[in-house]
C-alpha cells in the first residue's frame, strides 16, 4: 500500500478512499472505508484516461458484471458499483466498483517475501482457482483474468480480483477514435497461431500460474525475446523445480493442443478432492506470509481518513524518462463500412500505397526486479529522434480496427459482413530499427528492442515488485512467404483465419467491436468503438473452425457428465416456483402465469397450461394423471398435453368452510397428500346483560389440517388445529409417515408469538392418526429448537439437529439413542434417510453418512464450497447409488457407499453482461438414472449411477 496521490479521488460513493492498495494498468485499487458503517472495501477505480472511452466503460461494466456472478467463495462480494451520469453533459462521471476487502498479498508479492509456495500451498491455490474457472467455464465462457498480479493470497485461502481481460492488462492506452489498445502478459499457442480463445486457453494460463508460483519463474521466458513466440509454441516448459507429484498435472495444463489439456474441475479435483477450503482449514501459508497479511490487516484498520482538501504541494519537476521514441509509423486512411477490397485474399489484405516502413513492436511491461527483466546488452533501446506523425489515422470513430502503437500492427483484412466480425488474417512484424535521419537502419539479423509507451500514453505503474513475474517479452516471427517486401514493407505472416458465423441481425448495435488477441508473444488486444465483444465476461464463444471435433473424452474424477440435454424456461415467462418430476417421464414447472411439462428423455417442452399457474408440486395422480394443486383448485392434467381432466374448486370441494385458504403441501404417500388450510369466521358476540352495551363481533381464523386422496379424489379427513402467524394458515412438514400416524412439525415462521413464547426455544413434533386424523400426542425432543432440522425413520427413531451435532431420539418416548459431533460454527441440514444410512448435511459443507442403528459415521466428505451458507441439500439418484448436494453455490455429486467425490457441477448463470444476475439456489430432481440440476431458468439433466 501507499498514500494518496494529489490527483487521487478521494469518495467513491458512501466510501472514503484510504490509501492506494495495487496500481494495474487499467485501473487503481483503493482501500475505502464507509464512515457511517465503518465497513472497509477495495475500490477498483478505472483510470481517467481511459475511463473517457465508451469500449472501455463498456467493457469495464461487463467484467464487472461477471465479478457479480461469480460472488461468493474465492471472489470477493460485491458492495457497490459508481453509476453512469443522467445526461452526458454531466460528463464521464468516476468508473468504479467496491467489493469486500479481504487481507490478502498479490501472489507476485508473495513470492518475493517467502520465495516459490510449497506443495499443499499449491494445491490450496490452482484447486481455488480451477474451482472459479469451472463455474466460469459451466457457462461456456472464458475468464482471461489470470495473472500473478490479480491472484490474491489470504488467510483462508486465494482470491481473485479480475474478471476480463481488462484486469489482467499488462498495459493499456486509449486511443484516437474512441478506441482501446490492452496487452496481455500471458499468451497461449492457440492465440500465437491466431485462434480463438476457449476454456481450455484459461487452464494454459493457469499452469503457467502454477509453474510460477512453484518456481518463482515463468514457462518460456528464458532465451531471446525474439524467439518467445516460437518457444511458447513450440518447445516444452522445463519444470523440473516443480514438486514431482504436480509436475504432471502443470504439464498438462501447458499441452500445445487445447483438447489435450484437462478441464477445470479435472484440476481442481485432483489438485485438493476434498476442496480448496478443506485442504486450507487450519491456515495453508507460509509463516512468513501469514505475518505480512497480518500486519497488512492491522495497517488497513489503522488507517485515517485523509484530509478532504490537503493542500496542494509544490509540483516537482517531471521525472527524466529513459523512454525510446516512438519509431516512425505509417498507416492507412480508414475504410468506410461499405467498402470492399478488391482481392480479399490475405497476401492483399494490407493497406496499399503505403510507403514502406518499419513498425514497431512492443513489451508488456514486467514489474521491476522481477526474473525476467533483465535483457542482452545489444537488445535494450538505442537513441532514435522524434517520432513523425502518421500521414492518416486508422483510429476512425466508427469501430474499424486501428493499428495498436506500442504493440504489433494490425491490419484490416477481408471483407466484413455487415454487423460482424472477422478475426484478423495477417500481422506485420518488425524488421529492423527506427534511425536517425541519414544513418543507416539497425541490421535486421540484430535482437529487436522492445518500444517503451510513448505520449500520449499514460505511464504505467507496476504493482509490487517483489519478484513478480515477466510477461513474455515481444517477439519477431518469421516472415511470411511475401518476404520483407510486401506490402506495408515488412515481413507478412499469415495467420489461420476461421471462416466467420453467419452475420446476426442487431437492431440494438449499429456496428460489432471487433475484439483481437495479437498472434505473437506480445497479447494485443485492440477494441473499437462499437460495443465491446465481451469475450471472458461470461460471452459464450462460437466455434468457428472446420476441423472435425475432438472425440469426447471419458469423464474424469471431478468433471461433471455431458449432460444428457438442457433446458432454459423462457425468458418471455415469469421465473419457475417449483419443479417436480412425474413418473421419471415429465418434469413439471409451474410459474406465476402457467404450468408447463418437458420431456425427461429430449429436455423438450411439450405443453404449457395457464391453469396451473401457481401450482405447487406436481404428483402422479395415477397412471395417467398429473395432480397439480393451485391457489385456488385442484387440477388433474393430462401428461400428453396438459388439458384439464378433472376439476375440483375449493369452493366446492370444502363448501362448509368458505374462502378456505389452502397452504403449501405438507406431504405426500401414494395416492394421500396432507395439506393445512384456513378460513375465517364470524364469532358472535354474546348477549349483552341488562343495562349493559353489546359487545362487537370477533373475526376468528379457523385452520385444519387434511388428508385427501387424489386418485379417487375426494377428503378423507379434517381436524382443527390452531392458527399460525397471520394471515393465519399453519405451515406443516411431514417428518415421517407411519403404518399408524404421520409425524409433522409446524415451520417456525409461521408460529404465533405467544406459541413462540410457550414454547420457550424448543420444538414439537405433532402425531396424528393415519386413519382417523386425531391429534395422538404433541411432544418435544431434548434442545430440539423449532428451527432446527429434522427427520425421521417408520422405525421409531427421529433425527434432529441440537446445537451444532445431530442427535436421535426414540419417536415414542422421547429417549435419547445416540449423537454424532458436526463442526464447530456450524449446524446439521435435514438428513436424508437411505436403507441402513442416514446421510447428513452441514452449513460448514460437510456431507456424510451415518449407520441409522448405532450413530457410526460412515464416511464425511466436503463439498469444496469455500466458507458456511445454508447447508446443502439432499437428493439420492433412482438406485440410491449416488448422493447429490446442492447448495447457492454448486452441485456435488458423491458415491452413497463410501462418500467418493464423483464430480461437482457450477453454473454461473446468464452469459450476457446486462442480464439479471442469478443468485437462485440449485435444486436436483432425480429421475430414473438421471438428476435434473435446476437454477432458476437453467435445467440440466445429468446421468447417474
Amino acid at each position: 500500500m501507499e498514500a494518496l496521490r494529489q490527483d487521487d479521488p478521494r469518495r467513491f460513493g458512501r466510501f472514503t478512499a484510504l490509501a492506494r492498495f495495487h496500481e494495474g494498468a487499467s485501473a487503481v485499487r483503493y482501500v475505502a472505508r464507509d464512515t457511517a458503517s465503518g465497513e472497509v472495501a477495495l475500490i477498483t477505480a478505472a483510470r481517467p484516461e481511459l475511463a473517457a472511452v465508451p469500449a472501455y466503460r463498456r467493457r469495464f461494466q461487463a467484467e464487472a458484471r461477471t465479478a457479480e456472478r461469480l460472488a461468493g467463495g474465492w471472489v470477493a462480494p460485491p458492495l457497490d458499483t459508481g453509476k453512469e451520469p443522467e445526461t452526458p453533459a454531466d460528463g464521464p462521471e468516476t468508473l468504479w466498483t467496491a467489493a469486500g476487502y479481504v487481507p490478502a498479498l498479490p501472489l507476485a508479492e508473495a513470492i518475493g517475501i517467502a520465495g516459490p509456495l510449497d506443495e499443499r500451498a499449491l494445491r490450496i491455490l490452482g484447486a481455488g482457482i480451477a474451482e472459479i474457472l469451472s463455474r466460469v467455464h459451466a457457462a461456456g465462457a472464458v475468464l482471461q483474468g489470470l495473472a500473478p498480479g490479480t491472484v490474491l493470497l489470504a488467510a483462508d485461502g486465494p482470491r481473485l480480483t479480475a474478471f476480463g481481460p481488462l484486469g489482467a492488462a499488462a498495459s493499456a492506452e486509449a486511443r484516437p477514435g474512441g478506441q482501446l489498445s490492452v496487452r496481455l502478459g500471458y499468451l497461449t499457442p492457440e492465440q500465437i497461431e491466431g485462434k480463438e480463445v476457449s476454456a481450455a486457453s484459461d487452464l494454459f494460463v493457469l499452469g503457467l500460474l502454477l509453474a510460477y508460483a512453484a518456481t518463482g519463474t515463468t514457462p518460456f521466458t528464458e532465451g531471446p525475446a525474439e524467439e518467445a513466440a516460437r518457444r511458447i509454441a513450440g518447445d516444452e516448459p522445463e519444470l523440473d523445480a516443480v514438486p514431482e507429484a504436480l509436475r504432471e498435472l502443470i504439464t498438462n495444463c501447458l499441452a500445445k493442443d487445447p483438447a489435450a489439456r484437462p478441464t477445470a474441475g479435472t484440476v481442481a479435483a485432483e489438485l485438493a478432492l476434498e476442496g480448496a477450503a478443506g485442504l486450507a482449514r487450519g491456515g495453508w501459508l507460509p509463516e512468513r506470509l501469514a505475518a505480512a497479511v497480518a500486519d497488512q490487516e492491522a495497517r488497513v484498520l489503522a488507517l485515517e481518513v485523509p484530509e478532504e482538501n490537503p493542500e496542494a504541494p509544490e509540483k516537482a519537476p517531471a521525472p527524466v524518462s529513459a523512454e525510446a521514441p516512438e519509431p516512425v509509423e505509417d498507416t492507412a486512411a480508414p475504410q468506410s463500412e461499405d467498402a470492399q477490397p478488391e482481392d480479399a485474399r490475405p497476401e492483399d489484405a494490407a493497406p496499399v500505397d503505403t510507403p514502406a516502413s518499419p513498425v514497431e513492436t512492443s513489451v508488456a511491461p514486467a514489474p521491476a526486479g522481477s526474473p525476467a527483466t533483465a535483457e542482452p546488452e545489444d537488445a535494450r533501446p538505442v537513441d532514435a529522434p522524434a517520432p513523425r506523425e502518421p500521414a492518416a489515422s486508422a483510429a476512425g470513430g466508427d469501430g474499424d480496427i486501428g493499428e495498436d502503437r506500442g504493440t504489433t500492427r494490425f491490419l484490416n483484412t477481408g471483407p466484413r459482413p455487415p454487423q460482424n466480425d472477422r478475426p484478423t488474417t495477417q500481422l506485420s512484424l518488425p524488421a529492423e530499427l527506427v534511425a536517425p535521419p541519414g544513418t543507416a537502419p539497425a541490421p535486421v539479423a540484430q535482437p529487436i528492442p522492445p518500444a517503451l509507451p510513448v505520449a500520449p500514453v499514460a505511464p504505467q505503474h507496476p504493482g509490487p515488485t517483489h519478484g513478480g513475474p515477466a510477461p513474455y517479452p515481444a517477439a519477431a516471427l518469421p516472415a511470411g512467404p511475401a518476404g520483407s517486401g510486401g506490402a506495408g514493407g515488412g515481413p507478412m505472416v499469415s495467420l489461420p483465419l476461421p471462416p466467420a458465423p453467419p452475420p446476426v441481425p442487431d437492431p440494438a448495435a449499429s456496428r460489432r467491436t471487433l475484439l483481437t488477441i495479437a498472434a505473437a508473444a506480445v497479447g494485443g488486444l485492440i477494441v473499437g468503438g462499437g460495443s465491446v465483444a465481451a469475450l471472458g465476461s461470461g460471452d459464450t464463444a462460437v466455434a468457428t473452425d472446420d476441423k472435425p471435433a475432438p472425440k469426447p473424452r471419458r469423464t474424469l474424477p471431478g468433471q461433471p457428465p455431458e449432460p444428457r440435454w438442457i433446458y432454459t424456461h423462457p425468458a418471455s415467462e415469469s421465473s419457475p416456483l417449483t419443479t417436480a418430476v412425474w413418473r421419471d417421464k415429465l418434469l413439471l414447472v409451474t410459474s406465476e402465469s402457467q404450468a408447463s411439462a418437458v420431456d425427461l428423455r429430449t429436455g423438450k417442452r411439450l405443453w404449457q397450461r395457464a391453469d396451473g399457474a401457481k401450482g405447487q408440486a406436481a404428483l402422479a395422480a395415477g397412471a395417467d394423471l398429473v395432480f397439480v394443486a393451485s391457489p385456488s383448485e385442484f387440477l388433474w392434467l393430462s401428461p400428453k398435453n396438459g388439458k384439464v381432466v378433472h376439476r375440483v374448486r375449493y369452493t366446492d370441494a370444502f363448501a362448509d368452510l368458505p374462502g378456505l385458504a389452502v397452504g403449501p403441501l405438507a406431504g405426500n404417500s401414494g395416492p394421500v397428500v396432507w395439506f393445512t388450510g384456513s378460513h375465517t369466521v364470524t364469532v358472535k358476540a354474546p348477549k349483552p346483560k341488562k343495562g349493559k352495551k353489546k359487545g362487537k363481533d370477533k373475526e376468528v381464523v379457523q385452520a385444519h389440517f387434511f388428508a385427501y386422496d387424489i386418485v379417487q379424489r375426494k377428503e378423507l379427513w379434517r381436524t382443527p388445529v390452531p392458527a399460525g402467524r397471520a394471515p393465519g394458515t399453519p405451515a406443516y412438514r411431514v417428518v415421517v409417515d407411519r403404518s399408524a400416524d404421520v409425524l409433522v412439525r409446524q415451520d417456525a415462521v409461521s408460529l404465533t408469538a405467544a406459541e413462540v413464547k410457550a414454547a420457550k426455544g424448543k420444538g414439537s413434533i405433532r402425531s396424528f392418526d393415519q386413519k382417523t386424523g386425531k391429534l395422538l400426542w404433541t411432544k418435544q425432543y431434548a434442545a430440539v429448537s423449532p428451527e432446527a432440522a429434522t427427520g425421521g425413520d417408520e422405525d421409531g427413531t427421529l433425527y434432529a439437529a441440537v446445537g451444532k451435532d445431530l442427535q436421535a431420539f426414540e419417536t415414542d418416548t422421547t429417549k435419547p439413542l445416540w449423537r454424532v459431533e458436526g463442526s464447530d460454527g456450524s449446524v446439521f441440514g435435514t438428513p436424508l434417510v437411505a436403507g441402513p444410512l442416514i446421510h447428513t448435511t452441514e452449513r460448514s459443507q460437510l456431507v456424510g453418512a451415518v449407520e441409522r442403528e448405532s450413530g457410526r459415521l460412515v464416511w464425511r466428505r466436503s463439498t469444496e464450497v469455500p466458507g458456511t451458507g445454508n447447508a446443502p441439500s439432499l437428493t439420492l439418484s433412482g438406485s440410491e447409488k449416488t448422493l447429490v448436494a446442492a447448495d447457492a453455490v454448486q452441485v456435488t455429486a458423491f458415491s452413497a457407499a463410501d462418500g467418493e467425490r464423483l464430480w461437482k457441477f457450477q453454473d454461473i448463470g446468464s452469459a450476457d453482461p446486462k442480464g439479471a444476475t442469478v443468485s437462485a439456489q440449485y435444486r436436483a430432481l432425480a429421475a430414473g438414472e438421471t438428476v435434473v440440476v435446476q437454477r432458476d431458468r437453467a435445467f440440466y439433466a445429468f446421468p447417474v449411477a
